[in-house]
Formats: C-alpha cells, structure tokens, sequence
C-alpha cells in the first residue's frame, strides 16, 4: 500500500491557514486587500472580543454575484490571475486565492455581497471548512464579510495569541497601514461598538499622515522627484532627526500599496539618514515605494508580507539618495531658518542694532586659531561682563568654506553692517553652549558637536579630493604593532597615506610614524594609529574615488572628534564667531557625524510659558 496520500481539502485549508491567518490581525488584513482590490471608496470594520469573537468588514466595492461568492470560497479561486498572466508582474494585493477558504476552514464564514446590476445579494456560510448553505438576501452594492469564533476548531491555536491590547494594536496597524496607501479611501475601526478609528477620504498623502500619527511637526518629506529609469517613484514622511521628535514611531514601508518587510529598504533609509541617527536608534515614518510589478516578485511569502526585488542594488541606491536628498532639504530649511537676514524694515525695536565685536588681539597676544588644540580665551574675559548689557551680532564670512576668519565689521558703530547672519550672540553657558538670539528666538549651539561636524565636512571633502593634511613630526614616534595590525599597515598603506599617516617598518614589531594628519596631530600618535588600523580591518579595500567606506567615513568622524574643540573650553568671542560661520558653511551642519544634534531654538513664547508670562 503506498505511504504518500493526498491530503484532503480541509486538511490542506486549515495547513493554509496556519500559513495565512497568524492572529485576528491577518483575517483584517486579508479582507481588506479584498476590499481594496474590488475598488472600495469606504472600509469598515467592527471587532469583537479582540477580533476572536468577530471580526466584520464591509465595503462598497464591485461586490459579487452568486456564482463568483460559490467561487470564491473555493481554494485558489480568484479573479486577479488567469492562466496566461505573468505571476512575476502581480499589480493587485490579493492573488493566490487562500484567504476566504483558509478563513473558513478555522472560523464560521458569513459571505454577503452584491453587484451592482442586481437587486439583490447572495448569503453563503460556512463553518470550518464546510458550506452551510446558499441563499438571496437583500444588501447594499458591495461585500460584507462576517468572521465569528475564530479558531473556533483548534483551540490550541488561540493560546498562541497575546493580550487583547496587543491583537488590537496589530488590528489597528493593519488598517492604518492600508489607508497610507489607499488615502483616497475611508476607512473606520469600532471595536465592542466603540469607534477607535476614523480616517475620511483624503486628497494628499499628508493629509493622511496627519490623521494616522496625529503630528503636525518634526517630519520631513521624502520625495524621489523625477521618476527613476523604469518609473520608480519615492515618497513618503521620515520622523525628523530632533531631540523632541516622537518616540517608538516605527517605519511602515509600503511597496505597491503593500506593506512589506524588507530588510533592504530599512539598510537603505538608515544609509540614506547617515549620521543623523544616533547609534541605537532606528528611522521612523512611512514610505511609499511605486515601482514596476515586474521588478519586484511578491510571491515569496504565504502571508504576502516578504517581497525580492530583480535589481535589489539599483533600489537601494534609488531609496538612499532620495532619503539623503529630503535630508539636504531639511538642512537648508534650518539654515534659512538659522542664519536667514532679518527684515531690517522692521525697526529697531525688534530688530537690536549691531554692535561691533571686540577689537582683534595684536599678533603677539593673539592664541592660536580654534582648529588648534590650544586657545587664548583672554578676549572673552574683557567682554564677559558687557555680555550682560550688550550682545555682539555676528558678521558675515568672506568664504563659505570652515576655517576661514570673519569679517571685521565697519569701524563706524552707526555704519549698517553688511550680509548679517541674523544671529546675535549672547554669551557661553557652561563652557559648552554657545548661546545666540534670532528675533523672537534662542538659539543654543553645541560647541564640541558643531566644531565636530565641521571638521568632519571637511575631512570628507579632502579625502575625496586625496589632500588630507598631514603634519610631519619633529621626532618621529616609535610605536609597537601587533602582528594582526602590522600586517594591515602593510597591505593598506595606500589607505594610511591617503589618511594622512606616513608609517615605517623599523624592526620586528616597531613602526616608526613620521606624519598624522594635521588636525589630529595633538592626539596620541600611539592610539590614533592603533584606532585607525582597527577602523581600517573592517573598510573594504580600493576604494573608488568620491566614494567614502563605512570603516574609513567612522574614522573621519572619530578624527574629528578628537580634532573638535571639547567641552570645558572657554571660547573667546572671535572663536564663536568663527565656529559659527563654518556652520554656516557646512553643507550638513545640524547634527555631529555620531547623530546627537548641534542645535535647538526656544521660542519667546515657550521661554514665557517657564515663568508664566504666557
């Protein structure tokens, strides 16, 4: 007798089902892209003792006749795919024709739906897997599906779910994840007869944002532009990189109105958000991918929830610069906001007059500039105290490139100044903060995380271009490699050079170091070559030119971190100066290269709230 059997089709429906329906949460999801597909303008869905009790969702779609609703109880019977279509271009949500018999086969199926060229609708139940009788019935045009005693038949399935506020959550994630991507649709949650959730029918994309996170402010907006080669298309909302963004908002990523869980697009947006998210954190928001049904095959997951895209490379690089392009707009929107001109037709009394800063230091008092290890802060001390009464504005620059001096302003205190930044400089707060006024705001300044970032601009910049500044030393330092280490100073001294090192064998396991790079030569040599043959073990070799590895873009930052001016410096009033003009030079100067943020503004209004003035 033969031992292979075939199974039954109740027994391969409730195999299915394991597959398909997880938890309450799937059966939504399921019937939902059942809706959407029959061209639904409005989705409700009323849940039940967490969705197990009854799960019911109705919708004004085509709707069915009676032979389609016989059919579509059937396993793999569906109107999305015929026999001549091409499965690895599927451009509806539903295809495989599982979702209503392997909902059956666990649960007692009410089916109700009705065209519109009929009077009226068909009424077909099922319970677990068997058909309990067909009939007319009177309905509106469209569908309602009723799901009851969910896992009614295999109780061991239920103790597999979690809480009730847990299989709700996943219920309402369910839906708002399909109405980011149906805005056009309404959709409504009422659990136990309560309403939980209400979305109307929206225009935009934003408007639809708004209503799911409930969020006015702290987005930035992805937005792809031109279409890629094959009409791919980006768009979408990333949470903003500030301190007082939302927490614990998780990326939802909705590829052809499906939403989807790919590792590769996630790697993409957290590349594409590089050095704005500190370590630790993930990206937050929702993306909308569009792209061609037949770059992407869908059919990977019984569940519909994993997808392979056909040039996976070419889609990651088109999502990173679209995320890092939304990123560059966002840093000129706060430079604008930061360093904008103020309207001088406003009058003198919201706009403070300029005040010149003190005179420069002769040559022989003056300290060394602020990208040294050392400074003079003896200026400062000769103003600190007229700080209180008087605030000094910040000249323009005469280049946009960090490092240079600012420009003095006119000798007459009555001449206007010229290219003001807007900001007027109020003082320095626990060696750390550099405080600044704009119009009705307070601007704070990072000074270690704003130096930082505009080393690192520039280290990028040079090592791109191959000219990293190196400084010989005097006395070359001997400093001893361990065989691991020594053996990528060998083969990566291209890489050492291009960094700035200039490093000799001597003997056995000591090097000899004859240059570092300039901004960092007041840090250990020892430790900085040692960190920066760690760094290099894990960056790929050969490199291409403008292309920066992750190993080496980590080193540039730690470099700069050790170059950056600390916390603890007292400044003097031209180092703040000139520290804040390089920001203003900086293509990305909000955040330092590990992702904490260079500035924060208060406004007036918030300041007067603290001691209710408001």
């Amino acid at each position: 007798m033969s031992k292979i059997r075939l199974l039954s089709d109740h027994l391969a429906n409730q195999i299915a089902a394991g597959e398909v329906v997880e938890r309450p949460a799937s059966v939504v999801k399921e019937l939902l892209e059942n809706s959407l597909d029959a061209g639904a303008t409005r989705v409700s869905v009323q849940v039940e003792g967490s969705g197990t009790r009854l799960v019911r969702v109705v919708d004004n779609g085509e709707g069915m006749d009676g032979d389609d609703v016989l059919l579509s109880i059937e396993r793999h019977a569906t109107s999305k795919l015929f026999e001549n279509s091409r499965l690895d271009a599927i451009a509806t949500l539903g295809f495989r024709g599982e979702a209503l018999p392997s909902i059956g086969s666990v649960s007692r199926l009410i089916l109700l739906s009705r065209p519109a060229d009929r009077e009226t609708g068909t009424r077909a139940e099922m319970r677990y897997g068997r058909l309990h009788g067909v009939h007319e019935a009177g309905c509106a045009q469209g569908t309602i599906v009723e799901v009851r005693n969910l896992f009614g038949n295999v109780p061991a399935r239920k103790k597999f779910l979690k809480t009730a506020r847990t299989e709700l959550f996943h219920i309402e994630e369910a839906i708002r994840n399909q109405s980011l991507a149906h805005v056009h649709t309404a959709f409504s949650l009422e659990v136990e007869g309560r309403s939980v959730l209400d979305l109307p029918a929206r225009k935009t994309l934003k408007e639809r944002f708004c209503d799911t996170f409930r969020c006015r402010d702290y987005w930035l907006q992805v937005e792809s532009g031109d279409p890629g080669e094959d009409g791919t298309r980006l768009h979408g909302f990333l949470q903003q990189p500030e301190p007082s963004a939302a927490r614990g908002n998780r990326l939802r990523i909705l590829v052809n109105g499906r939403p989807v869980q790919d590792r590769m697009i996630r790697h993409a947006v957290v590349e594409g958000l590089h050095s704005f998210l500190m370590k630790g954190q993930a990206p937050g928001g929702v993306l909308l991918l569009e792209i061609p049904p037949d770059q992407v095959d869908v059919n990977v997951h019984p569940a519909k929830q994993e997808i392979r895209f056909r040039h996976s490379q070419e889609v990651h690089r088109f999502i990173a610069g679209a995320v890092n392009e939304s990123v560059r707009r966002y840093q000129d929107s706060v430079r604008s906001d930061v360093f904008a001109v103020p309207d001088r037709s406003t009058g003198p009394e919201t706009i403070r007059q300029p005040v010149r800063p003190p005179a420069p230091r002769s040559e022989k008092s003056a300290g060394p500039s602020l990208f040294s290890p050392s400074r003079s802060a003896s200026s400062w001390e000769e103003v600190s105290c007229r700080g209180m009464q008087t605030a000094e504005r910040i000249p323009a620059v005469g280049s946009d490139q960090p490092g240079h001096s600012p420009r003095p302003l006119p000798a007459d205190p009555d001449e206007p100044a010229e290219d003001l930044t807007g900001l007027t400089l109020v003082g320095q707060l626990f060696n750390l903060y550099l405080l600044c006024e704009k119009g009705d705001q307070l601007v704070v300044v990072d000074q270690h995380a704003a130096h930082e970032r505009v080393i690192y601009e520039e280290l990028r910049r040079d090592y791109r271009q191959r000219n990293i500044p190196r400084q010989h030393l005097m006395f070359p330092v001997s400093v001893e490699l361990s065989s691991g280490q020594a053996a990528i100073a060998e083969s990566r001294s291209n890489d050492l050079a291009l960094l700035g090192f200039q490093v000799e064998h001597f003997g056995d396991a000591t090097w000899v170091v004859k240059s570092v790079p300039a901004l960092v030569s007041h840090v250990d040599t020892a430790e900085l070559l040692h960190e920066t043959l760690e760094g290099l073990r894990s960056a790929p070799a050969g490199d291409a030119r403008g292309v920066i590895a992750g190993g080496i873009d980590s080193l540039l930052a730690s470099m700069a971190c050790k170059a950056a001016v600390k916390a603890g410096n007292r400044l003097a009033p031209e180092e703040i100066l000139q520290l804040l003009a390089g920001m203003r030079g900086t293509g990305f100067f909000s955040h330092c290269p590990h992702g904490r943020p260079v500035i924060k503004t208060f406004a007036r209004r918030e300041i007067e709230q603290w001691f209710k003035r408001g």
